[in-house]
C-alpha cells in the first residue's frame, strides 16, 4: 500500500534543533525550509550530564518540568524565556544553554487554544487545551478531582495512540504513559517516563482506553488527585508523519525493520517486557557521521547523562532498522515506539521522497 499523507511537509509539525550553549541570552531559529512556531520544546544537554527540561506555551514559557525525574513543575526564569515565530529565546541556564555545552531541543506544533470544564464523575474542574488536529498533537492542563472516571477533552477528534500525564503541583509522582501497544489490554497497563520498569498492570487509566474525545483517569495514582494540577501530551497517528507502533526485538546486529511509512526525524524506544531498560531516543541530526547511519547518538528520557555512542539504529526512507546486539533496542523482547517523519515515504501527490 502506497504511504500517501495528508502532510508533505512534517517540518511545520516537528522539529529537531542542534545548538551550542552561549552562557548568554541566545535566540535559537530553526533550521526547517518553514517557520514552526513550537508550543512544545523538549532540550537535552548532549555533552554533560543534565536534567531534561521540557517546557510548553500552554503551561507557560518559564515553567519547566523534567521527564528524567518525577520532580513537580517549577519555575526557571532563564531557562526557555519565550517562544518565538520560527525558534525561541534562552536564558543563562546551565541546563539549556550553558556556553560551550552541546544540545539537542525536539519541538513539536500544536497552536489552537480553548477552554473548558472537564467530563465524567465528580465535580468538573477547569481545564484549558492547545491543538493541532492535522498533527494529531495536543496539550491539555486541567485539575484533578479526585474520582475515578474523572475525563480531560483533547480535542484530536481522532483516537490518541499515545498519551503522558505529569503533575504539576502537590505531591511528586512518575509520569504516567499510555501506549496503545504496550499490552493487549493497554488501558490496564501504565509505562512510566522517568523509570525503567516494563509495562505494569496500573489502574492509572481507570481501566477504560480513551476515545476520540477523552482520555479516562482513575480517582488517584498519577493523574487524577483531587485541586492538584496536571499536564497531559496526547498524539494521534497521523500517515506519513506520525507512527506509535510496537516491533519484536531478535538481539541481532540484523535486526528487526520497523515499517512507518516516513523518514524518521525522532523516534523513542522502550522495551516493555523487560524491566531495567532504559527509554532510548534517537533522531536524524545526531549521529557520528553527520546525521547518517547508523543514528548512534543515544540519549535517555528516563536519565540524566550526556549522550553515548552506540550503533542502535538505522534510519531510513520508510522507517527504521535495528543494528545492534544485546542493547535497550534490540533484546528479544516486545518494544513500543513513538516515531515523527523527516519527510513522507510518498508524498501527497504520489511521488516518492529521496532516501536517507
Amino acid at each position: 500500500m502506497a504511504a500517501y499523507t495528508t502532510i508533505d511537509n512534517p517540518e511545520l509539525y516537528m522539529q529537531c534543533k542542534l545548538y551550542t550553549g552561549t552562557g548568554s541570552e541566545q535566540a535559537i531559529t530553526l533550521d526547517g525550509s518553514e517557520d514552526m512556531q513550537p508550543d512544545l520544546v523538549w532540550v537535552k544537554c548532549r555533552s554533560n550530564v543534565e536534567n531534561h527540561p521540557l517546557h510548553d506555551s500552554l503551561r507557560g514559557a518559564t515553567k519547566t518540568l523534567h521527564p528524567d525525574t518525577y520532580d513537580a513543575e517549577y519555575t526557571v526564569a532563564q531557562g526557555l524565556k519565550s517562544f518565538g515565530s520560527d525558534g525561541f529565546t534562552l536564558g543563562t541556564s546551565n541546563f539549556m544553554n550553558q556556553s560551550g555545552r552541546t544540545f539537542v531541543a525536539w519541538c513539536w506544533k500544536t497552536g489552537t487554544t480553548g477552554s473548558g470544564t472537564t467530563t465524567g464523575s465528580g465535580t468538573g474542574q477547569s481545564y484549558s487545551y492547545s491543538v493541532n488536529t492535522t498533527a494529531g498533537i495536543s496539550i491539555m492542563t486541567y485539575t484533578g478531582n479526585g474520582t475515578a472516571n474523572h475525563t480531560i477533552p483533547h480535542h484530536l477528534g481522532s483516537t490518541p495512540e499515545w498519551f503522558m500525564v505529569k503533575i504539576r503541583s502537590g505531591d511528586n509522582n512518575n509520569w504516567g504513559v499510555y501506549h496503545h501497544k504496550s499490552n493487549s489490554s493497554p488501558e490496564q497497563y501504565a509505562l512510566y517516563l522517568d523509570s525503567d520498569d516494563a509495562a505494569t498492570d496500573d489502574i492509572f487509566m481507570n481501566d477504560v482506553a480513551p476515545t476520540s474525545s477523552v482520555i479516562n483517569l482513575s480517582g488517584g495514582n498519577y493523574g487524577n488527585v483531587n485541586t492538584n494540577t496536571y499536564v497531559a501530551y496526547c498524539f494521534s497517528e497521523v500517515q506519513g508523519f506520525s507512527k506509535f507502533g510496537s516491533y519484536e526485538g531478535n538481539n541481532n546486529a540484523d535486526g528487526t525493520f520497523v515499517y512507518t511509512g516516513f523518514s524518521v526525524a525522532w523516534v523513542m524506544v522502550k522495551n516493555i517486557d523487560t524491566g531495567s531498560t532504559k527509554w532510548v531516543i534517537q533522531d536524524s541530526k545526531r549521529s557520528s557521521s553527520s546525521g547518517g547511519n547508523p543514528a548512534d547518538a543515544r540519549l535517555k528520557p528516563n536519565d540524566n547523562t550526556a549522550e553515548e555512542e552506540d550503533s542502535d539504529i538505522d534510519l531510513l526512507s520508510n522507517g527504521f532498522k535495528i543494528r545492534s546486539t544485546g542493547s535497550w533496542t534490540s533484546d528479544a523482547d516486545t518494544f513500543i515506539y513513538m516515531a515523527f517523519a523527516e519527510a513522507p515515504f510518498v508524498n501527497s501527490n504520489g511521488v516518492p521522497c529521496n532516501a536517507r
